[in-house]
């Protein structure tokens, strides 16, 4: 198994976590983590990186905010900050072209990215993983959300957002979500979005900062990179088919749905989603 190495870098004055693994001289591949309290490279990766690790050179950064990364955030201009972060990340650490790989806000960060041509990310091809399209304001939406820093709040967290209940019923588990989730400065930033920009109201302001329930305005027609798209059938963070709409605009695209699968199919079906994705890169290598 390849080793993984936990690495930092400074980037705009903001230290940046990332990890690394495979061969140096190996395509790149490049990994966005989700956004739930807890949402980590180490995380939402650790299924992923030793499996792709075998073919690929993998890199998986911390978001600006999230995991050990400083925790910034920007009540002016959040998206941007975080966006121009990350472009500055793999610049700094020499990367110029890579396929990335985003779940949930990872996979819909990515969609907005690879939509905006040109890409302020050095994409080759892209993986959405439970990310792009509408996002509603669930109810399950809602208990990740109310989050409060209690391992109950976990642990209903894990049960609302992944199909099989197995994930918020183990112990062990939760006690490694509730690590990241309350490192300091990780709770207030992931808290953030939930409270009112100080800025005068407007009369169509949604709730509080939220960006949940809002259209989404994604031109996904001007996507200009191959896309492989993998949605959970029983996804309750999306509209049901909302994976139908993506691969209907997205040019050059292929999709799995997986059944008996909630928000984060990198985790719930690990193997198959390895296998699915690394198949995927080595068409797009061999093309």
């Amino acid at each position: 198994m390849a080793a993984i190495e936990s690495r930092f870098v400074e980037v705009d004055g903001i230290d940046t976590h990332y990890l690394e693994a495979g061969p140096a001289d190996a395509p790149t591949v490049a990994l966005l983590h989700s956004g739930e309290f807890g949402g980590c490279a180490e995380i939402s990766w650790e299924f992923t990186i030793p499996a792709l690790a075998e073919h690929f050179h993998v890199i998986a950064p911390d978001w600006l905010g999230f995991g050990r990364t400083d925790k910034v955030y920007d009540f002016a201009d959040q998206r941007g900050r975080v966006y121009s972060h990350m472009s500055h990340f793999f610049a700094a650490i020499g990367v110029t072209e890579a396929d990335f790989i985003g779940n949930s806000m990872g996979g819909s960060n990515l969609a907005r990215i690879i939509a905006d041509p040109p890409p302020i990310l050095p994409v080759r091809s892209a993986i959405l993983c439970s990310g792009g399209g509408f996002t509603p304001l669930t109810q399950e939406r809602k208990t990740l959300l109310a989050y409060d820093g209690t391992a109950d709040a976990m642990r209903a967290l894990l049960h609302a957002m992944l199909h099989d209940p197995k994930w918020g019923d183990d112990e062990a588990y939760v006690a490694k979500r509730q690590d990241m989730a309350l490192m300091p400065g990780a709770f207030e930033c992931a808290s953030a979005p939930r409270l009112k920009r100080p800025e005068p109201e407007k009369k169509d302001d949604k709730a509080a900062g939220q960006s949940f329930g809002i259209p989404d305005n994604t031109v996904y027609e001007n996507v200009a990179v191959p896309v492989l798209i993998i949605a959970g059938e029983n996804d309750p963070l999306r509209e049901p088919g909302y994976s139908d709409d993506l691969a209907a605009r997205i040019p050059d695209n292929e999709r799995h749905v997986y059944e008996d699968c909630g928000h984060c199919p990198n985790i719930e079906h690990a193997a198959r989603f390895n296998a699915d994705a690394i198949a995927f890169l080595k068409r797009i290598h061999a093309a």
